[in-house]
This record gives C-alpha cells, sequence and structure tokens, in this order.
C-alpha cells in the first residue's frame, strides 16, 4: 500500500469517527431531552399530555371552549404567549400585560419576539398546537431544546434548555372586536358611561367648551394630556399647556387624537378609550406594546387657526 493509500484510508477513517462523534453528540442531547420531558409528565401527573402525531419529541395539551370551529392556516389569531423553563420554571418570556400578539395561524412557526432575539425562528410545534384550538382555547406545548432554541439558546434562555410553552387564544378573530370588548369590559367595571363615535372610539365629556372650532387641517393646537393603558398606569403625559401640535393628515400623531379632537371646541375637557388600530397597532418605541388599547384625558387649551 503506498503512502498516497494510506493517508486517503486514514482521512477516511477520521471523518467517520467525527461524524459519528456528531452524529452520537446529537442523538445523545435529544434523548436526554426526550426522558426529562417524559419525566416531568410522570413527576406532575399530565395525564392529559399528549405526544404530537408526527413523533418529533414535543408533547401538548389543549383546553377548548366548548363551541366554534378549530382554527385554520388562514385565520387570524390573536394571543398571549408565556415561555418557561421546564427544570426550573424561570419565566424567560411573557406577553405585555396591555397588548397582545396576533399573526394567521400558518406562520405560527414562525417564532421572533424582539426581546429575546430579532432573529426569526422556526418551531413548527406552535402551529401544530393551536390548530387543536377553537378560538378562546389554550394549548400548553412541552418543547424539548432540540425542537426550540438548541444548542445555542437565545436570549436569557440558555442552551439545550426544553421549555414550557403555553399560547392562550382570544375568542376573536378580529383585533377590533377584542378592542371593542377591552374598552367595555373597563367601562363597567368603572360603571362608566361612554359615547361610541363612528371611528370606535369611546369618549366620555367631562366639560363642553365654548370656544373657537378646530379645522382639522389648519389648525395649530394647545393640547393637556394624560395617556393610560386600561390597568390604570401611565405610559406619557403633558399637563402645563406646552405641548402644540397640528391635526392634519400628514402630522406624526395617533390617528385617535386626528379623529377626534378637532370635533370638540376649545376649552372642552374629555376622556377617550382609542382602539389600537387607531393608536399604536405595532406598539411604539419601548412603552407601548403591541395592540394596547389607550385611555387618554385630554384638554383643548388653545387653538390658532
Amino acid at each position: 500500500m503506498n503512502n498516497f493509500t494510506k493517508l486517503s484510508l486514514f482521512a477516511i477513517l477520521l471523518a467517520t469517527v467525527v461524524f459519528s462523534s456528531c452524529t452520537k453528540e446529537y442523538d445523545t442531547a435529544q434523548t436526554v431531552d426526550d426522558a426529562a420531558i417524559k419525566a416531568y409528565i410522570s413527576k406532575n401527573n399530565l395525564t392529559q399530555m399528549v405526544p404530537d402525531s408526527a413523533k418529533s419529541g414535543f408533547y401538548y395539551q389543549v383546553t377548548n371552549p366548548t363551541d366554534g370551529a378549530l382554527f385554520l392556516n388562514s385565520d387570524s389569531v390573536l394571543y398571549d404567549v408565556t415561555v418557561k423553563s421546564l427544570a426550573s420554571g424561570t419565566t424567560y418570556l411573557q406577553s405585555p400585560l396591555n397588548g397582545n400578539l396576533n399573526t394567521l395561524v400558518g406562520y405560527l412557526n414562525s417564532f421572533n419576539q424582539g426581546s429575546l432575539s430579532s432573529t426569526t425562528y422556526n418551531i413548527p410545534a406552535l402551529r401544530t398546537a393551536v390548530l387543536k384550538l377553537k378560538p378562546g382555547g389554550t394549548a400548553r406545548i412541552l418543547l424539548p431544546s432540540y425542537l426550540a432554541f438548541g444548542r445555542n439558546g437565545v436570549g436569557s434562555i440558555p442552551s439545550n434548555e426544553n421549555l414550557d410553552f403555553i399560547i392562550k387564544t382570544y375568542p376573536y378573530y378580529k383585533q377590533s372586536l377584542l378592542d371593542d370588548a377591552r374598552i367595555l369590559n373597563f367601562l363597567s367595571s368603572k360603571n362608566l358611561t361612554a359615547t361610541k363615535d363612528n371611528s370606535r372610539i369611546y369618549y366620555i365629556i367631562n366639560t363642553l367648551g365654548t370656544g373657537a372650532a378646530i379645522d382639522p387641517e389648519l389648525s395649530t393646537v394647545v393640547i393637556n394630556y394624560t395617556g393610560r393603558f386600561l390597568d390604570g398606569s401611565s405610559f406619557d403625559s403633558n399637563t402645563t399647556g406646552t405641548f402644540s401640535t397640528t391635526l392634519s393628515s400628514n402630522t406624526a400623531i395617533i390617528q385617535g387624537w386626528k379623529t377626534l379632537i378637532p370635533k370638540f371646541p376649545v376649552g372642552t375637557k374629555f376622556r377617550m378609550f382609542i382602539p389600537s388600530d387607531l393608536a399604536y397597532k405595532r406598539g411604539g418605541s419601548n412603552t407601548i406594546p403591541p395592540n394596547a388599547v389607550l385611555d387618554f384625558d385630554i384638554e383643548i387649551v388653545k387653538v390658532t387657526n
């Protein structure tokens, strides 16, 4: 056997060893994950957890309302998500308190949460479980690390971490219906009576002014305001009479202001509840989450026409 043949044989043997080693490492990680999830199910007596039909390695449990039809890939799904460590119970991700997530069911496998990473990850288990739900249902998914974020982890999630995903869906296909229900529930809980504008904004007039009218395209207005979420927490305020703006279509303020403020004269003090699509549908800066209903106190201080 010449030197070239010996060298080639050695290279082949080395490659085989390396490949076998990598395969063994991957198989071992998968075996460890599977054993950990099965042990967790047994320890916590999660008898309703079932493996996915493809036997890919995740388990799930669904809780459905008694009526309605199952989600389809083409349906919009409005939902909250919680992601915890299966081992320690540490919460890695929680949907924002004052908003919610939404997408098409068919896109749920593309998981992208900015608080973890800007990267989109392919997690088909999420879509598979939600397709077993009706709107308003909840899915709990026990997800092995090799079907989630693997050896590298992401953000605060460490490598090789098995995860407990909970997806809670809302009983609406449209965000506008959820927003309206949130506003009505809030008004009822506070014993408030409001008028619903054609724009779907609800408002309560505290003082009706007697000053000049506002031209939405030409007027500059001075406004005092306080903005809150429905839980009562404030995200912005200016009550010093120093905030001025125009309300024209090309002004960079939310549509809810442009729609309702011009309907009242100077001196008016009112409160308005703005659906998310007329505010910050995709969220605003780092303080306003996506799909948040906003609660504003407004005082129209001055107008210049």
